[in-house]
């Protein structure tokens, strides 16, 4: 929490540069233009799990062979973002979204004419190089747009693309791929990808607030154990969200005993519910430094329990993929503002490490999952391995993090990050 000294000195820095021009251009069309690159973003990527039979077939390689180009994105995610996000840590904010988009639409071509399954492996992993330092880099351009004390909201406006492409992004992707082949469903990635590169030329401010910072300033934040523990609470905690989301189709079919036809039913409501909660956990996480993670992840355990328990039947389980959605995405945007707290001189490589942590989740609750559906425990017990997880994760938080301070410095004002300090400037038009 900020003293109120702390407070005292943020007001007599706003008064003092109440005179600076405020943000070029129109907030509302720059926050719907960095939206919509995560939607694309998030669309090849959720994308390409409703496709893997079909590009398994085409190529004449095995299912497990196959998911090599799925992991391939996650090491992109892993790897590859905060890579970039080092190498660019001087360049213009506005400068690297058009750059990662054209890396983006590049890889995307690339994966719909590759001629086999080494070729797509390499190509999902450059796709994937892109996300994090995507994220990254837009959320510090959108808490320049909200202005101070909106980071979490900053943040969740970022990631609201990505939680639509998992209601509308990729259900569409999937359905182009079954009707027109595989590749056409990278071909429409294109285009939502141009859609979105056209809107961020037109709408992201040109500005030199946005002008990044030494790359000193970016390695210094790696240098914090804070933030690795941060990192690996978000590993562990949002890793039942894909103890759970990777099997909705078997929990629908094989424990539930429903109609395949409901799966897709059952992946919308899961979707909508990470659209709220991502909503409400903006929100959260500029209220309250703890809240939105230790809410998030002790109702996601209550519910894994009772799908663990209970899910078999289809009236409990759908509602409970609701609330697991919901209760983790709650969890997200204040990792992000505890991250950029404890490091607040390198916002896009919090912004990108915060990425990777979910992508590791991803592994970490898919292989979980796995494990105890290989040693006979049933369809659901998945949600077990998750539960295991995330109890984890949060114990870790409650032990180590939630009693740390961050690192001096305003954490959500809106900073100019070509320099190693933070300044204050003008708020935009909320």
């Amino acid at each position: 929490m900020h003293t109120r000294a702390y407070e005292d000195q943020c007001a007599a820095e706003e008064k003092r540069h109440s005179s600076a021009k405020p943000p070029v251009g129109n907030p509302k069309l720059t926050l719907f233009a960095l939206a919509l690159g995560t939607f694309a973003i998030g669309t090849g990527e959720f994308g390409s799990n409703g496709i893997i039979q079909l590009f398994a077939a085409d190529l004449d390689v095995s299912i497990p062979a196959a998911t090599q180009a799925i992991t391939a994105y996650a090491f992109g995610v892993v790897i590859g973002s905060p890579a970039i996000t080092l190498l660019a840590a001087r360049v213009n904010r506005r400068t690297l979204l058009l750059g990662l988009v054209v890396l983006f639409l590049v890889g995307n071509v690339l994966s719909a004419l590759a001629p086999d399954i080494a070729l797509l492996v390499a190509f999902r992993f450059v796709t994937g190089s892109v996300q994090g330092a995507f994220f990254g880099a837009g959320a510090v351009v959108a808490a320049y747009v909200y202005g101070p004390g909106k980071g979490g909201k900053a943040f969740a406006t970022v990631m609201g693309g990505l939680t639509l492409a998992t209601i509308a992004g990729s259900p569409l992707g999937t359905f182009v791929g079954q009707h027109a082949g595989w590749r056409a469903m990278y071909w429409t990635v294109v285009a939502i990808g141009l859609l979105a590169g056209a809107a961020l030329v037109a709408w992201l401010p040109r500005t030199d607030d946005l002008h990044g910072s030494p790359v000193r300033n970016e390695l210094h934040g790696l240098r914090r154990l804070n933030v690795w523990l941060m990192v690996a609470v978000a590993a562990l905690g949002i890793s039942s969200i894909f103890a759970v989301y990777t099997f909705i189709g078997p929990f629908v079919t094989d424990a539930a005993r429903r109609d395949a036809a409901l799966i897709p039913i059952a992946l919308a409501v899961f979707g909508l519910g990470m659209a709220v909660g991502n909503h409400l956990g903006g929100r959260v996480a500029d209220r309250s430094e703890h809240r939105g993670l230790t809410w998030g992840y002790g109702g996601v355990l209550g519910l894994l329990a009772l799908i663990g328990v209970a899910g078999e039947n289809l009236l409990i389980l759908l509602p409970c993929l609701f609330g697991v959605g919901a209760t983790m995405m709650l969890a997200i945007p204040t990792i992000q503002v505890r991250l950029t707290a404890f490091a607040p001189d390198a916002p896009t490589l919090m912004g990108a490490l915060n990425l990777a942590a979910l992508n590791l989740a991803n592994s970490l609750g898919a292989v979980g999952g796995a494990l105890t559906l290989e040693a006979g425990w049933g369809t659901l017990s998945t949600v077990w391995a998750g539960f295991v997880l995330t109890s984890a994760g949060l114990l870790l938080y409650i032990v180590t993090v939630a009693r740390k301070k961050p690192a001096p410095g305003p954490d959500s004002a809106r900073p100019s990050v070509r320099r190693s300090r933070i300044t204050f400037s003008r708020p935009g038009p909320r």
